[in-house]
């Protein structure tokens, strides 16, 4: 009976240990499973936000580039805006939009995706999205014989309150697809793509920012009326097609004050060193001053078009400086979001922290200036120190023209102040 006992207990050691091994391997692979989010594949995907009770369709592109690196870019009309490096944690896939201080985040299920647009700074969870790879229609249309919308268009926006906002709309079309964008006294609304169909134009963007959806009736050749719809609400638009729409002339809105002739301020670097228009390294030199925000559409396409000008031109005597607005009067905050703006479009010329991003307060920064109207607001000062012109707005590349006429201007405007020696001011 000894003997009998002492073997199953010999055997009860031995089986203890495996049944265990198994329960952790089983365990394991459990819960690897249940974490592991999948991979993000190559391909075209359209997506789908919802806000305001209103689908807001967006396209994005998944590629892998020659490194072996997968990339995520977000495409509206010619338009490809590249995000950052796609993260997987546990079971979710994170887009980050830096630039944006902004995220797409969700759930792979085989070819689809859903989650989450969240801005890094607010509280809400964010704006619920869908995405399916291989669909590559933003819109619909059954259109043979689409009604013409393209050319230019006078447009009055008008909000929950009735103030009415004057624009222009700018559209080009391809037989049904249109893309576009609207054309205001501070910038524009970046590319928007979509189609005419039947008596409908419904045209959409997202780069990263805010998405946003406009749908009008076309109500004849002439006349479009409908409302353009984002996450902070919806608003009035009522069109007329006009090949004269203009807007007010954008070297005009910001000015001066009487008695002033130069602009002095003193602001910190992202070190915190004091740095001023006075500083040896801006003395006889031709100055572009920028007000900008690194959160802010415009000086986004503003920094895309400044930073190679920069490296091309800073040996002829000019320099900028950014004085950059930010979401928190906070050097900390600003530094971090301000060094992802310098890593995205590689800049080498100076941006200085300002303050908050508020148009009263940044007026009170800069009491020379009548207001700030616009984030961005663009500078020219001479040799001399003085103000030479004042743009306010940035028309993008998405405005086509109206961006071209802006850069031959401004070519024009530095080279005649690097012209000037400073005694002939």
């Amino acid at each position: 009976m000894i003997k009998n006992l002492n073997f199953k207990k010999k055997k009860y050691n031995v089986m203890k240990p495996i049944k265990f091994i198994y329960i952790l391997f089983f365990a394991t692979v459990f819960l690897s499973c249940k974490e592991e989010p999948g991979y993000l594949q190559i391909g075209t995907w359209r997506g789908t936000f919802n806000t305001q009770n209103i689908e807001i369709p967006f396209n994005f592109k998944v590629e892998d580039d020659t490194a072996g690196l997968v990339k995520v870019l977000l495409t509206n009309g010619e338009e490809k805006f590249q995000l950052d490096s796609i993260r997987y944690e546990r079971d979710s896939v994170i887009v980050p939009i830096d630039v944006y201080d902004a995220q797409l985040i969700g759930k792979l299920n085989g070819d689809s995706l859903t989650g989450y647009f969240r801005k890094n700074q607010s509280s809400k969870q964010g704006i619920p999205f869908t995405a399916v790879r291989g669909q590559t229609s933003r819109f619909v249309t059954n259109s043979t014989k689409p009604v013409i919308v393209e050319g230019k268009w006078s447009v009055s926006l008008i909000n929950e309150k009735n103030e009415t906002r004057y624009t222009v709309g700018l559209f080009n079309q391809d037989h049904a697809q249109v893309n576009g964008t609207i054309l205001t006294t501070t910038g524009d609304f970046r590319y928007f793509q979509g189609v005419v169909d039947a008596d409908s134009l419904k045209i959409s963007g997202f780069s990263g920012s805010n998405p946003s959806l406009l749908r009008a009736k076309i109500v004849d050749s002439l006349h479009l009326t409908g409302e353009l719809i984002s996450p902070t609400g919806r608003t009035l638009f009522v069109a007329i097609k006009s090949d004269t729409a203009k807007l007010p002339d954008p070297y005009a809105l910001t000015y001066l004050k009487e008695g002033y002739d130069r602009l002095d301020f003193t602001f910190p670097d992202l070190s915190g060193k004091p740095v001023s228009l006075q500083d040896e390294k801006y003395k006889n030199k031709v100055v572009v001053i920028t007000i900008m925000g690194s959160w802010c559409p415009n000086c986004v396409d503003e920094a895309a078009f400044l930073a190679p000008w920069h490296k091309e031109n800073k040996a002829r005597g000019v320099e900028i400086v950014a004085l950059s607005f930010e979401r928190k009067d906070d050097l900390a905050f600003a530094r971090e979001r301000i060094n992802k703006f310098i890593k995205r479009f590689d800049i080498e010329y100076e941006i200085l922290f300002a303050g908050l991003a508020d148009k009263a307060k940044a007026s009170e920064k800069l009491p020379a200036l009548n207001r700030v109207l616009s984030f961005p607001t663009t500078i020219l000062i001479d040799r001399a120190g003085k103000v030479r012109k004042i743009h306010t707005g940035f028309s993008g590349p998405a405005t086509g023209a109206y961006y071209r006429e802006f850069i031959q201007h401004f070519n024009e405007d530095v080279t005649a102040l690097l012209n000037e020696s400073e005694n002939s001011i």
